[in-house]
């Protein structure tokens, strides 16, 4: 009652009084009432308007009109304010860092469970509490929260913008990686994948050890089949980063690129491959899992003549320059297995002058058809994206894509907190770890 009365007085000296009214309102339970204030909470012109039937001065008949709309959904219950919600559930106003606590309560405590964002402003609801701006400080506390960004997965709109690795030639560019350990077949567990990036021929082979050794044994034999290429592209394993396949590429001027830590895509040409390879032995091999290594040269069949959308052709084309042709054009008499072979060294070199100036025509068509490919893709992936901006400072979790946690592991493939070093082209930065509870 006292307080009340305190108000009355407030009211009544500043009724005469021409300036804004711009003093601190009595009441210890709302603070400050100076307009302007950033620590003023939300709701306390309804508050002294319901608490001492106090009006604000210079409003609108429109801003008139909707307070009182407005002050019919509250009342004051001393010392505090209530609204009577749209489900007919009373429920305190609150603001400030009462509020947060209230969100922080409803999302981390026990009680909480770390749900998301409209499951936390719905417990908050359902407390009993209410602020007009709850759903909003909802998803900024769900997105800062810790715990909650270790759990998450990473999807396409979280991505970094698409980067091409440009190439101009066939067998300029390779990519290299191993699949595997598989099944022993025949003392076989791994298979060492070399692909071109421009035409997407693929040479795989099937091999016991996944050491240096044999990796630069096969590289010397590819060379001499398809020459030296200005650069490989591998990932960043112990045998393909090491002394002696480093002395092998400085040997045969071979630039040597690895991927990004933690970066599958930068390999991304042989990943697919790995990917099309393993598709097709899964269904080639059946139960009998050891027969994988008898299978590998057949699934080149299927491989190697499929059309390639990227370069508008197929990797057998582009590098022999004629069609492929499959056992069953022979058993069932396709065109050309019905001719007879022409023995006219004439007629047979100007026709092989014309494959060879169509291989050049084709080849230079696929390439065109490769850029406009890749600018396709990346408009189509960049579109999708945030837009994120790193800058020097910022605290950053690290995602391990590659991390293999089996189902029934309470295990996250976020580590950190990091904090960015350095910032490169292509949205590449240098980290170093930093016990830091926030990130970004």
């Amino acid at each position: 009652m006292m307080r009340t009365k305190i108000l009355t007085q407030f009211y009544l000296e500043n009724t005469f009084d021409p300036k804004e009214i711009n003093e601190t309102f009595p009441l210890e339970s709302l603070n400050k009432v100076a307009h302007k204030d950033p620590s003023t909470p939300w709701f306390v012109d309804l508050a002294n308007y319901h608490a001492g039937n106090f009006i604000i001065k210079g409003m609108t008949s429109q801003q008139k009109q909707k307070f009182f709309k407005d002050t019919r959904h509250y009342f004051w219950d001393d010392p505090y304010l209530f609204r009577t919600c749209a489900d007919q559930i009373i429920r305190r106003c609150v603001a400030g860092k009462e509020a947060i606590d209230i969100l922080n309560a409803c999302h981390s405590r026990p009680t909480g469970g770390h749900y998301g964002a409209n499951y936390t402003a719905k417990k908050v609801f359902d407390s009993g509490f209410y602020w007009p701006t709850i759903y909003k400080d909802t998803f900024k506390l769900v997105k800062c929260c810790d715990s909650c960004q270790r759990q998450g997965k990473i999807s396409q709109k979280d991505e970094m913008p698409h980067n091409s690795i440009q190439n101009c030639k066939i067998f300029d560019v390779w990519g290299i990686d191993f699949m595997g350990p598989f099944p022993s077949s025949k003392g076989n567990k791994y298979i060492f994948v070399v692909v071109d990036y421009l035409s997407k021929w693929v040479e795989p082979k099937a091999l016991p050890t996944n050491d240096a050794r044999v990796v630069v044994k096969l590289l010397k034999s590819l060379f001499s089949r398809f020459g030296t290429p200005k650069a490989i592209i591998s990932d960043r394993g112990t045998h393909l980063c090491n002394d002696q396949f480093s002395r092998v590429m400085a040997k045969y001027g071979v630039t040597h690129h690895l991927s990004t830590a933690y970066h599958p895509q930068t390999s991304g040409q042989v990943e697919v491959t790995n990917h099309g390879l393993k598709h097709i032995l899964e269904r080639t091999v059946g139960k009998n899992c050891a027969l994988w290594s008898d299978k590998l040269e057949d699934a080149l069949w299927a491989f190697r003549p499929a059309f390639k959308t990227s370069v508008g052709c197929t990797p057998y084309r582009l590098v022999y320059g004629k069609a492929c042709h499959l056992p069953l054009e022979l058993e069932h008499k396709a065109y050309w297995a019905l001719k007879h072979a022409n023995f006219d060294l004439k007629t047979a070199g100007d026709h092989q002058k014309l494959q060879l100036n169509e291989l050049s025509k084709l080849r230079d068509q696929a390439y065109k058809n490769y850029l406009i490919y890749k600018e396709r893709t990346k408009k189509l992936h960049d579109d999708k994206i945030k837009n994120r901006i790193f800058n020097v400072g910022d605290q950053v979790l690290l995602f391990n894509s590659r991390l293999k946690i089996f189902s029934g592991k309470l295990k996250s493939r976020w580590s950190g907190p990091f904090t960015i070093a350095e910032i490169y082209p292509y949205g590449t930065a240098k980290l170093i770890h930093q016990m830091v509870a926030t990130s970004k």
